[in-house]
């Protein structure tokens, strides 16, 4: 795509925004919401809303070239992605649930379930895929070189004399097989000619009804095969086959387009960059004297009209709040501070006589309690405002018809520096005035008959820690060791790990297109495969991708993801460590068994971990089998040693806090044979991977098949999904790789794959049964989230009774 089609995918987006900040900060300013249903479709309308806008900006910022604009876009973007997590927490607090269904509000924006999925941005990876590359290969050398990793075998380059002797031998091969077939048809021309003397015999009239038969056969192959590709054609252009995956050269090109604008992305950035520290030069050496002058008089104006009015010399404020620069500017915020704290002076009388009125009455205190819903406040909403307010300022009606090749704008720059140099030269003017003033101030004491220097009193400087999360400094074992030397230390005891590099789209489901309904019913419906990859996202990927991002929105420390066999858990991992360019370092009971060994060894080993982790983040701390450490009863037969970190690891994940890009991820085939306690306190957030719907497995179906070309296209995998029902994805990607084989691949043109081999396949593998579904669903229904749930939902069932009977005792119809 073209650069006008960029900037008016950014118009429209900014457009919608522009629109939904007001609706925002309405929501923002609003009393408090009793009705749970309404403050629902409220904050999941906003949630809805800012998605699309934020995967239109990661698009913008993913292919536009012009330096200036990505860096707006890129504030954006960010800002839009830390209000979507706000949202997101409010929506669970709402519907006291981490799955939100909204398909009403789809229908009134008029879009369907995959436009909501939110896109992970590129640029987490690809702006640090240098360092990635860097680090990955390290662990490959270093696994390579103590022998754990099987090194690649380079093929053995062959001379020019072998190659022409492997060619003759073939030719020879060649050769023979091409005699062999003129043989061949020597041999049976000569047995067709002894069976064509013996036709001629026969009367001419059966010929000619052998070439009608003929005649009749072809024709009426040819058409139905004219038909069938008709038809075929037909579902593929009304979507109801699933097309050839083949990488087409459609997409050959549009692939070379987008490593292009990627090349002149990194092309202008560097220009950019060279223009600002060339321009900020020139302006230092041409203006900078002349803005030192104006800055002069103008602050000695300013000390000459004050000391005419008020006798007295004024002071200049300090260079931590601003300097000369707040002088101009003071009266109007002094004029609007005074006004702003009469009326919240004026407010909280109004409060207080309302709070003693409510003491006074017992039942508007009860109604205080129960105030509702009200939206918290955020972190990003009035940094968004100035950011789209400087799009509507610079860049909404820009004329670009002189900038075609989208290169960086001198004035832009121009008028950035001259600033930044105004500003540097203040400091200095600034800091040469106050010497100035205290000379002055100590003349006139003199001529005033005041002995000795004027003294002031300073005022003691109070510091105030905005951070909730704040860290505690813990004491560092290993203070003369490098973070390299630790690194390798931890990579060659098997703790950091090399992962399988996974994308997030590679975790293949379709949204819930029914859980909205069954929770409009009082019903509640396990999630989809497609809900659980957008929760990963929001709470492992996106939070973990920007250090922004980490640090405002609410805090994720760890997560536990449980499930069967092969749902697709350690894919989950793979695929966040890989969209954050990760460290994933590796707790599993199994691995560290034998390592650190004693009550000192773990120490090390849990401080090691959560030094390096932060040195390295983002990171991704892995624990399989998550419930071993709080097990209640070790087996005999296991001699892992399990509860090693049973005391260690809650301390761990406590000490993560806002500043840190790190996360716990457990994963567990059967969460209830631990604690439950103790598992609840280690992992904030629970997901549960059912086993997949009929939707996510018939896609996985389709996706999975049709990517062989010999693969008709009127296979029925509707029979396959019905009859892999109970099966989870890992069963049935490993039954079709059984047979997917490369031999079976090269076979399919002339021998088409049938339902039988895939459900001998399907057949030798377990499904999930009930008895271990049931056990899931058991201990799914005892976690803190569906707990806080049926409490809510007993309080309403309370209240709706307690006012019946007031009815019934007022003589009304109960509600």
């Amino acid at each position: 795509m073209s650069n006008k089609t960029y900037d008016e995918l950014w118009e429209s987006a900014q457009n919608v925004l522009e629109e939904l900040l007001q609706l925002d900060i309405s929501l923002q300013n609003a009393k408090p919401q009793k009705d749970r249903k309404k403050a629902h479709n409220a904050v999941s309308e906003l949630y809805i809303r800012y998605i699309i806008i934020c995967n239109k900006l990661e698009l913008c910022y993913d292919q536009v070239i012009q330096p200036q604009k990505r860096i707006l876009i890129k504030q954006l973007l960010d800002l839009c992605l830390g209000r979507i997590l706000e949202l997101k927490h409010e929506l669970v607090e709402i519907d006291l649930s981490e799955y939100s269904y909204f398909d009403d509000i789809l229908v009134k924006l008029n879009i369907i379930p995959q436009e909501v999925e939110i896109q992970v941005p590129r640029y987490f990876r690809r702006e640090r895929l240098k360092e990635i590359e860097e680090k990955r290969k390290k662990i490959e050398d270093t696994l390579k070189s103590i022998g754990v990793l099987d090194e690649v075998i380079v093929p053995k380059k062959m001379t020019e004399s072998e190659a022409i002797r492997l060619i003759q031998a073939h030719e020879r091969a060649r050769q023979g097989r091409l005699k062999f077939q003129f043989m061949k048809e020597i041999h049976q021309m000569k047995e067709k000619s002894v069976i064509k003397a013996e036709a001629d015999v026969k009367d001419e009239a059966s010929k000619r009804t052998a070439v009608i038969r003929i005649q009749k056969v072809w024709k009426g192959y040819v058409t139905r095969y004219k038909i069938r590709k008709r038809r075929l054609e037909e579902m593929l252009l009304i979507g109801m086959l699933q097309p050839y995956q083949e990488i087409t050269e459609n997409f050959r090109q549009a692939e070379r387009v987008r490593q292009e604008r990627y090349e002149k992305q990194m092309k202008y950035q560097e220009l950019y960059e060279n223009l600002m520290v060339e321009t900020k030069e020139r302006i230092r050496k041409e203006k900078s004297a002349i803005m030192e002058e104006n800055i002069r008089s103008e602050i000695r104006n300013w000390i000459n009209t004050y000391f005419q009015q008020t006798g007295k010399i004024p002071d200049l404020p300090s260079a931590e709040s601003g300097g000369s620069k707040i002088i101009f500017s003071r009266q109007t915020t002094e004029s609007t501070i005074s006004k702003s704290t009469a009326v919240s002076s004026k407010e909280s009388k109004k409060s207080k006589r309302s709070k003693s009125k409510k003491d006074s009455d017992g039942e508007q205190s009860e109604e205080e309690t129960e105030q509702g819903f009200k939206s918290v406040p955020s972190n990003f909403l009035s940094e968004l405002v100035l950011a789209n307010q400087e799009y509507q300022e610079v860049w909404k009606n820009k004329d670009e018809s002189t900038n075609a090749a989208q290169l960086p704008y001198l004035d832009m720059i121009e008028i950035e520096k001259t600033k930044e140099v105004e500003d540097e030269v203040r400091i200095v003017v600034d800091q040469a005035l106050r010497d100035d003033i205290e000379a002055l101030q100590n003349a006139l004491d003199r001529d005033r008959g005041f002995k000795g220097k004027h003294a002031k009193k300073g005022q003691k400087k109070v510091r105030r820690s905005s951070r909730k999360n704040k860290k505690k400094k813990e004491k560092d074992l290993t203070p003369d060791r490098t973070t390299e030397s630790l690194f390798e230390e931890l990579l060659t005891q098997g703790i950091i790990k090399l992962y399988k590099e996974t994308h997030l789209c590679d975790f293949k489901g379709e949204k819930s297109f029914v859980n909205y309904n069954l929770r409009e019913k009082g019903k509640d419906h396990l999630p989809t495969l497609g809900d659980i990859r957008q929760l990963i996202a929001e709470y492992c990927i996106l939070p973990l991708g920007n250090s922004t991002l980490r640090e405002f929105t609410p805090l994720v420390r760890s997560i536990l993801i449980a499930g069967p066999h092969g749902s697709g858990k350690k894919m989950l991992v793979n695929a966040i460590c890989t969209e954050l360019g990760a460290t994933l370092f590796d707790i599993t009971p199994a691995n560290i068994a034998g390592k650190y060994p004693g009550k000192s060894g773990v120490i090390m080993l849990v401080h090691l971990i959560s030094k390096l982790s932060r040195l390295l983040q983002p990171s991704v701390i892995f624990m399989d089998g998550a419930e071993k450490p709080f097990i209640k009863k070790v087996s005999k037969l296991d001699k892992t040693d399990p509860k090693r970190l049973k005391k260690d690891l809650p301390k761990l994940v406590k000490s993560i806090t806002n500043e840190d890009r790190v996360i716990l991820i457990g994963i567990s085939s059967s969460p209830w044979d631990g604690d439950q306690k103790l598992l609840y306190q280690t992992y904030d957030k629970i997901i549960y991977i059912p086993r997949p719907d009929y939707g996510s497995v018939s896609l996985i179906w389709k996706d999975l098949l049709y990517k062989h070309s010999g693969i008709n296209r009127q296979f029925d995998t509707s029979n396959m999904t019905k009859i892999c029902d109970g099966f989870t994805i890992g069963t049935i990607l490993a039954s079709i790789n059984e047979v997917m084989t490369t031999k079976r691949i090269v076979q399919l043109r002339t021998h088409s794959l049938t339902h039988g081999e895939l459900i001998n396949a399907l057949s030798t593998k377990d499904p999930v049964y009930c008895e271990e579904e049931d056990a899931f669903l058991a201990w799914l229904a005892k976690t803190p989230i569906y707990r806080k749930k049926q409490r809510a939902i007993e309080l309403e069932l309370q209240k709706l009774e307690e006012t019946n009977e007031k009815q019934k005792r007022k003589g009304k119809k109960p509600s």
